[in-house]
């Protein structure tokens, strides 16, 4: 075994887990699922099988990573975020043949109870601020707040928020640069 998971978490047989990868209390790893390496897994996390997560992903305590959600590489899901995989749900009608797919692409950051209703994706390094309702894609560096959740700003790749003059911005905090125009933010 080259990751660690606590003992009170169940790994079933099937599940594939990368190396480096810590899987802490309390956890649900079900077969089919795939953790890639050097990830943390928090508290009383649940890993559905066919959910697919990259390499160094931060998911923080009580998330469900539901199946049909693929999470890329860099991703960090803040504590108690929600996922979903029926749009739906009934308690007395099976959807399982329903479930769609949802997509979180690298860098992307999802904050503390944010939703991600499901069949979206969030583009590289979206950021999803805490409380917001992700109901539609959401572009590659966009800052998004609010229920249902609407682009406020950019998000450099680093993390800090930035301010675009001209239809340009370069980052404070780092100097990546990048190029604004018909609502997308690209890095120059």
């Amino acid at each position: 075994m080259n990751y660690f998971a606590h003992e009170s978490s169940y790994i079933d047989d099937g599940a594939e887990i990368g190396e480096g990868t810590k899987i802490w209390h309390f956890c649900h790893v079900m077969p089919g699922a795939r953790i890639g390496a050097g990830c943390s897994i928090g508290q009383n996390v649940v890993v559905m099988g066919g959910t697919r997560i990259g390499n160094n992903v931060r998911i923080q305590n009580n998330v469900s990573i539901y199946e049909g959600v693929e999470l890329e590489d860099d991703v960090f899901c803040g504590p108690s975020c929600v996922f979903t995989n029926v749009i739906n749900p009934r308690s007395h009608v099976s959807r399982k043949h329903e479930y769609r797919r949802t997509l979180v692409r690298r860098g992307a950051t999802i904050g503390a109870n944010a939703t991600v209703v499901c069949g979206v994706t969030l583009e590289e390094f979206a950021f999803i601020g805490a409380g917001a309702v992700v109901t539609s894609d959401v572009p590659a560096y966009a800052l998004m707040v609010g229920v249902p959740a609407k682009r406020v700003g950019w998000m450099c790749q680093c993390g800090e928020r930035l301010q675009v003059a001209a239809g340009e911005a370069t980052c404070a905090a780092c100097g990546t640069k990048y190029r604004e125009g018909e609502g997308r933010l690209e890095r120059v």
